[in-house]
């Protein structure tokens, strides 16, 4: 009951709540049917109820946001129905179209009691965003962007965007590493969340990690087991197929059974049901050349059989043909030689008689003229004996002089290269230590620049010099751009930290 205190009526807080509870329930005794978001679904597995976190956005801003409650029966029965239509349950994210009551509670306050969610209405939203980012990617050009890259030939280093754990991930593994014709390729898995709002920026950041090293890749291949088609409404997101159909190697999706394809499946270069077909299709390309190959060897093998027996026979006819020609050869020179032999023969014993008196004559001559040469040869040593006697003596002398003389100018010549090459060596030493101790006096000044340079960039030096740091949700805050009105950020001071509501923001302009 209110009371009256100086002159003025006062309500209890509770007499307040009950009279709001009756004017709702008056006033809403009916189910509504809503569309929003579940923001948050909130379960809780001991008492199988769920609490979820209802909103509704306008330009990435929440204009509206309710709780709600979904009692056990009704979440049991509403998740079977997803669960049979959606292949999935209810989870968060995802827009809904819902019946519900409005109450109000005094301790608890205003909620909606959900009765049921229709799922195709889930559906029909998906697909929305599928349609829109199919026809913007189409005005941007880009549709059709990856599929235009040149497969290699052979593409044998592959990057893997999957979850280690995941099924499919095996299959693809079990089915590339054991085929049975030991094609051998390099895989490197790059692991990503697969499913949910989170997976949209997971593969993208994993992209841009394969994009640094592109040149160490043929093909990308995205890898997902099974799932619905709510799992699979982040290859929907326009950002996601961007940057699928803007990737500089082609890339293969392999994200589950589900008929309805996605963004992502379409713009990709190539797209498979299952994480096996992928493989499959890969090892079709290593097929693709090595039939050729094998078969061209068999033609190759074939024609140079065929060639050589060709050759072999007339080789054959050739060596056949040799040796009737060479006997025909052979025999009629032996005649020839054999006629010539006995000419010879005749003509040298007629000259052999002939050289013989000759020689007998020439004999006599000689040894005539031999007497008379020793002769005279005998008188001329004796002269030149006595000649060599007397002037060798003096020779000897001569010679021993100059070649004293010779040895005394090497050995000082010799000592004064010794000299100087050790002064040279001394000087060069002396050179290498002073332009050593330059160097190192350089370099030990160009440190300490870099080291104070260091110092004077540490966040807290900065800190002190009276500068602060401002950052949101987790980034530092460098342009005006970057927050709106109603954003809260927070501070960062050399002794603590400030967390602020902006309330108006102004950009200063710039030259």
């Amino acid at each position: 009951m209110s009371e009256k205190v100086n002159d003025r009526t006062i309500f209890s807080l509770l007499e307040v709540s009950k009279s709001i509870q009756k004017t709702l329930d008056e006033r809403y005794k009916s189910a509504y049917w809503i569309k929003a978001e579940m923001n948050k679904l909130n379960f809780y597995s001991h008492s199988g109820h769920a609490y979820p976190e209802l909103v509704e956005k306008q330009d990435g801003k929440v204009i509206a946001q309710v709780k709600s409650m979904l009692w056990k029966d009704d979440f049991i029965r509403i998740n079977n129905t997803f669960q049979q239509v959606l292949k999935e349950p209810l989870k968060d994210g995802i827009k809904i179209l819902f019946l519900a009551k409005i109450t109000f509670d005094p301790v608890y306050g205003l909620s909606l009691r959900i009765i049921d969610i229709d799922p195709s209405y889930t559906l029909g939203d998906l697909e929305r965003e599928k349609q829109d980012t199919i026809k913007r990617l189409m005005e941007e050009g880009l549709f059709s962007k990856n599929k235009t890259l040149k497969m290699p030939v052979l593409p044998q280093r592959i990057g893997i965007i999957s979850v280690e754990t995941s099924k499919g991930y095996a299959d693809f593994l079990k089915v590339i590493q054991t085929n049975p014709w030991g094609y051998y390729f390099f895989q490197m898995l790059f692991p990503s969340i697969l499913q949910g709002e989170k997976a949209v920026h997971a593969i993208i950041a994993q992209l841009k990690r394969i994009k640094k090293v592109k040149q160490h890749f043929d093909v990308v291949v995205i890898i997902r087991g099974g799932g619905g088609d709510v799992g699979l409404s982040c290859y929907n997101h326009y950002e996601l197929a961007k940057a699928i159909a803007l990737f500089p190697i082609p890339v293969i999706t392999g994200i589950g059974h589900a008929t309805n394809e996605t963004v992502a499946e379409m713009i990709a270069y190539s797209n498979a049901i299952t994480p096996t077909k992928i493989a499959e299709y890969l090892i079709q390309q290593f097929h693709n050349f090595s039939v050729p190959v094998q078969k061209a060897e068999e033609t190759i093998t074939d024609k140079s059989k065929r060639l050589l027996s060709e050759a072999q026979s007339a080789l054959h006819a050739e060596l056949k043909l040799f040796r009737s020609v060479t006997e025909n050869m052979l025999m009629s020179n032996h005649h020839t030689l054999k006629n010539e032999v006995n000419a010879l023969l005749q003509h040298t014993s007629f000259r052999f008689r002939s050289e013989n008196a000759i020689l007998n004559q020439s004999g006599e001559d000689i040894k005539k003229d031999s007497l008379n040469f020793c002769s005279t040869t005998r008188q001329t040593l004796t002269q030149l004996a006595a000649y060599l006697k007397k002037d060798l003596s003096s020779g000897i002398k001569q010679a021993k002089s100059e070649l004293y003389h010779q040895g005394f100018m090497i050995g000082n010549l010799s000592r004064i290269i010794l000299s100087s090459g050790k002064q040279t060596l001394r000087q060069s030493q002396f050179q290498i230590r002073d332009k050593t101790l330059q160097r190192l006096a350089g370099n030990k000044e160009t440190l300490n620049n870099v080291e104070k340079n260091i110092r004077n960039m540490d966040p807290q030096n900065v800190l002190k010099r009276g500068y602060s740091i401002s950052m949101h949700h987790g980034k530092v805050l460098k342009s005006i751009e970057d927050i709106q009105e109603g954003d809260m950020i927070h501070t960062t001071l050399i002794d603590g930290n400030i967390d602020s509501i902006v309330q108006t923001s102004q950009k200063t302009n710039q030259s």
